[in-house]
Formats: C-alpha cells, sequence, structure tokens
C-alpha cells in the first residue's frame, strides 16, 4: 500500500493511493467497511503519526480496508463518492506532517564525497532538519533572501515505524514502516560559511518528501532501488540505494544507540553525485522558476518548484 496525506476543501485527511490517480479517504472507507462487514473494531485515525502509532493492528486493518474499497469500487463504484476521489480534486502533503525528528546523513554515498574532494567518513556524518521545513509533492521552495546558492538532493527517507532504543541490525527493519522520497534542499553559502550543516539545511521549505509513504512490504529491497533527480526535465543524480556507504539497518541501531526512535521519525539515508555545487566545469544551482523532479523505483515522483 501507498499512503498519504492530503487536504480537501482544507480539511486534511490520510488516505490510501489508488488506482496512481484516485486517493481513498480513510476514515471515510472505514466507516463504510464497518457498516458492511461488521468485523472491524478498529477507529481510524485522522493522522499518519497516529495511525503509524496504532503498530501492526492498525495496518493490518488499513489493509482490510484497502482491499474491500477495491472491490466496492469494482462493482458499484457510484457508491464510493465520498470515499474515493479524483487525485485532482485533492491537494497532497507530506505523508508525514509533523514528525518528531528529522534525522539526516551526510556523505553516506561515495561518489558524492568524492566530487567533493572528500573521503567517505568512518563513521556517518548525522545532522537534523526541523519539522517547519517540511513540504509535500507540488508544494513550493522558497528561495530565502540571504542565499544564492540553493542546491537539490534526492535521498531515500525511511520511515519509523515503532518505538524502539539501541535496537540491533538484525532486528531494525522490524522497526521500519515504509519508505518516501526526500530531498534534502541546501544553501551552500549558508552551510559551508557557518562550518557547520544545521542552519544551511533547515529553511523552512527545505525538506520535501513524499509523494506518499510507500509500507516495506512493496519495497523488500531498499538497497536496490534506482533514484533520480531532475530539474525542469534534465537529469542531475542517477544512481542507485545499492551505492549507499552505511546500510539501513546499521544506520538504525547507530541512531538508536543514542536516541529512541518514534512513529513517523525520518531517516534521510544521503545522497549521490550529481548535487549542482560540485558540477563541472562551473557550479548549476537553482534559481526561482526550476522545477524539481525527484524519483525513487516504487515510490514515485516528488516534484517542487522554486519560488
Amino acid at each position: 500500500m501507498k499512503l498519504v496525506s492530503f487536504s480537501q476543501n482544507g480539511v486534511l485527511k490520510i488516505g490510501g493511493l489508488f488506482q496512481e490517480n484516485k486517493i481513498i479517504d480513510l476514515v471515510s472507507a472505514c466507516n463504510l467497511y464497518k457498516s458492511e462487514e461488521k468485523d472491524l473494531a478498529f477507529e481510524m485515525p485522522g493522522d499518519m503519526i497516529e495511525l503509524l502509532n496504532t503498530g501492526e493492528v492498525g495496518i493490518e486493518a488499513t489493509r482490510k480496508i484497502f482491499e474491500f474499497i477495491k472491490r466496492q469500487y469494482k462493482s458499484e463504484p457510484e457508491k464510493l463518492d465520498d470515499t474515493v476521489y479524483d487525485i485532482e480534486r485533492v491537494k497532497i502533503k507530506s505523508p508525514i506532517l509533523n514528525p518528531r525528528k528529522i534525522i539526516c546523513l551526510g556523505l553516506n554515498y561515495s561518489d558524492h564525497a568524492e566530487e567533493g574532494g572528500l573521503k567517505p567518513p568512518d563513521r556517518p556524518i548525522l545532522f537534523s532538519k526541523p519539522p517547519t521545513a517540511i513540504i509535500g509533492h507540488e508544494e513550493p521552495v522558497i528561495y530565502p533572501k540571504i542565499s544564492d546558492k540553493i542546491d537539490y538532493e534526492v535521498e531515500l527517507a525511511v520511515i519509523i515505524g515503532k518505538k524502539g532504543r539501541e535496537i540491533p541490525e538484525k532486528k531494525a527493519y522490524d522497526y521500519v514502516a515504509g519508505y518516501a522520497v526526500f530531498n534534502d534542499v541546501s544553501a551552500r553559502d549558508i552551510q559551508f560559511g557557518d562550518g557547520q550543516w544545521f542552519r544551511g539545511k533547515s529553511f523552512d521549505t527545505f525538506a520535501p518528501l513524499g509523494p506518499c509513504l510507500t509500507l516495506k512490504e512493496q519495497i523488500p529491497a531498499p538497497q536496490n532501488l534506482k533514484m533520480q533527480m531532475k530539474v525542469n526535465g534534465e537529469i542531475r543524480q542517477d544512481s542507485s540505494t545499492k551505492n549507499m556507504f552505511f546500510k539501513i539497518p546499521y544506520l538504525i541501531s547507530f541512531i538508536s544507540d543514542v536516541m529512541t526512535l518514534e512513529p513517523g521519525d525520518i531517516i534521510a539515508t544521503g545522497t549521490p553525485s550529481g548535487v549542482g555545487i560540485y558540477a563541472k566545469p562551473e557550479p548549476r544551482l537553482l534559481k526561482v522558476g526550476d522545477v524539481m523532479e525527484a524519483s525513487i523505483e516504487k515510490i514515485g515522483v516528488l516534484r517542487n518548484p522554486v519560488v
């Protein structure tokens, strides 16, 4: 399943992506399921983190509801006008709207480290972004007044689904809910000028996430996914998650050694080569009017204009 957060007439809801161009309102779908099937006591929450907090009980209930709606749509689609919407009728938001943590990796692809004249680190380099940086699919990245070197970075985001601390590598995937596309937008002049990365990567709108949360059951091999970044239709980054230096289980274990991971936490796992700042013969940084399209196999395309 692919889960989304969306807005309809100004009301925030959670849903499921259906047939690539339709959205199931999961609260409405849950109520409809219970009125006809009578075998479900689950109350569907209206927020993605709340759904993840229900654990496997909630995910299994969502699977049942999803399959029920697919059957209903095939036989009686007219009954679902208030439950299944054309995607054009809603506004897709970030699947996680208010994460407690956004934990990011620096230099986690050796080719990206090398294009910057650096060696891959001996230990993961961690930094964070604030929740105020989060935006969703098609929402604009705002070019800040105090920078003129804005850059893109396509990344695989791991979304935590279960609370845990000191998680061993062999059990790491038990704590994963699923995956999304992440764009680590960066103000390079602020990042390099400060001598540390937090401020240059933390502007409002500098953490596009989406377009959906693809549950881990649909991605059994997250370390072998094609990934790309296009700017105005031109491919700038073209790689695979197999080139990650520190792999997902190690990262989850390494991070959870010092902090409790919670449902809805985001781990952005780093970017491959091809970022604008290191382009040859001269940097190719973002400008107002550009459109970024970050894509990862089995998840989708995260599109954001620069305004």
